[in-house]
C-alpha cells in the first residue's frame, strides 16, 4: 500500500532546468569564459557542475562559483512562472488520501523553500531534504533513503518522481520504484525507470 511520494524537483514540479542552463550561460558570458563543449547538467548538483566547468584549475573554480552565487542572488528563479500548475491542486488530493509528501531535490535548501512558498503547498509537505544535507549526491541513495527516513517510511510504502537519469538512478538504488516525468523539453534516457508518465496527475492512477 502506497503511504507516501517524494518528488525531485527540478524539471519534475518546476520547469527550471532550461532557466538554470541559460542563468549559468550569460554568467559564462560576463565572465568571457567558454566552457570545452555542450554538457547537460540535468540533475546534478552544484558541485559536479562547477568541477565538470572548470576541471582542473580550483583555485579558478572556486572563484568562478562564488561570483555565480553573487549572480544567481541577483537573478533568482521565477518559481510562481515555472511551477507546474497542477502541483498545488495534486498535492492536496494526495493528503485527502492520507499520503505524505516528500521532496528530496538536489538544488539548495533555500532554492527548494522558494519554490514551496511560491507554490504555496508548505502545509502539504511533510519533509523536504536538498543536496545540501548530503554527502552523496544522486546517483547515490542517501537523499532518498534520508527522505524515506524524514517520512517514517519503507521502500516498500512509497515511490518516488523523477526525471533525469541520474535521480532515477538514486531512487532505484534506495529500493523505491520511480515514475519517471516525460520531459518538457528535448529527449532524456528515463529507460531505468518503473514507468514513465506524461503528466503529473497520472500519478492518481498508480495509488
Amino acid at each position: 500500500m502506497v503511504k507516501g511520494i517524494i518528488f525531485d524537483m527540478d524539471g519534475v514540479l518546476v520547469d527550471s532546468e532550461r532557466f538554470y542552463e541559460h542563468r549559468r550561460k550569460d554568467f559564462l558570458q560576463r565572465m568571457e569564459f567558454t566552457a570545452e563543449g555542450e554538457q547537460d547538467f540535468t540533475g546534478s548538483n552544484e558541485r559536479a557542475i562547477w568541477e565538470a566547468l572548470v576541471p582542473e584549475d580550483s583555485e579558478f573554480r572556486e572563484e568562478l562559483l562564488m561570483g555565480y552565487r553573487a549572480f544567481r542572488r541577483l537573478h533568482p528563479v521565477p518559481y510562481g512562472e515555472l511551477l507546474d500548475e497542477q502541483v498545488p491542486g495534486l498535492f492536496h488530493q494526495f493528503k485527502s488520501r492520507g499520503l505524505k509528501i516528500g521532496i528530496a531535490s538536489s538544488s539548495a535548501q533555500d532554492a527548494v523553500e522558494s519554490m514551496v512558498k511560491a507554490a504555496d503547498i508548505g502545509s502539504l509537505v511533510d519533509y523536504i531534504i536538498s543536496g545540501e544535507d548530503c554527502t552523496a549526491h544522486k546517483p547515490a541513495p542517501e537523499i532518498y533513503l534520508r527522505a524515506l527516513e524524514g517520512l517514517g517510511l519503507s521502500p516498500e510504502e512509497a515511490f518516488a518522481v523523477e526525471d533525469s537519469p541520474t535521480g532515477i538512478a538514486a531512487a532505484k538504488n534506495a529500493g523505491l520504484r520511480v515514475y519517471a516525468l516525460k520531459p518538457r523539453h528535448g529527449k532524456m534516457d528515463q529507460s531505468a525507470a518503473t514507468a514513465v508518465i506524461g503528466k503529473l496527475t497520472d500519478l492518481l492512477d498508480l495509488l
